[in-house]
């Protein structure tokens, strides 16, 4: 059915008085935004020293495993007591989400620091699984694969 033209045009009018009342939300930061920025917030924690709050995003309940083995939050923290990352670069970023409130992310860690009193270089494939717990992120999860 074709539509006299003054009667198109006022639909059409309407259609955009219609789009004009919406007043658009906030920008929210998407998920791999923000599991991202919790991550290199942990990282630049270990670059100055700060384990509380490293500590602090990471989950009691968590798991990290690396060539040495499964270990857990208390095995982690006295760790990192002994380590200090002077740079880092992350890449090739990707997200798995799970949901609206977890995701894992997976990238390349290029890194360098001191661990136990010696200078280090390395690259790594990292994998972190983040979740929102009482509007709180932690890291649950973060295995680490040396890249030759």
């Amino acid at each position: 059915m074709r539509l006299p033209r003054l009667q198109a045009l006022s639909l059409a009018l309407l259609g955009l008085a219609g789009c004009a009342a919406v007043t658009p939300s906030p920008v929210q930061p998407s998920l791999l935004d923000e599991i991202l920025a919790n991550e290199r917030r942990g990282l630049d924690a270990l670059r100055v020293g700060d384990l509380a709050t490293f500590g602090g995003s990471t989950a009691d309940d968590a798991v990290f495993i690396d060539a040495h083995g499964v270990a857990n939050k208390a095995d982690v923290m006295r760790n990192v007591a002994q380590f200090r990352l002077s740079d880092y670069t992350i890449e090739d970023v990707q997200l798995v989400p799970l949901s609206p409130d977890s995701g894992l992310i997976a990238y390349t860690l290029t890194e360098q620091g001191t661990s136990h009193g010696r200078q280090f270089r390395a690259k790594a494939y990292i994998s972190a699984l983040w979740a929102r717990r009482a509007g709180t992120w932690y890291c649950l999860f973060s295995q680490e694969t040396g890249a030759k």
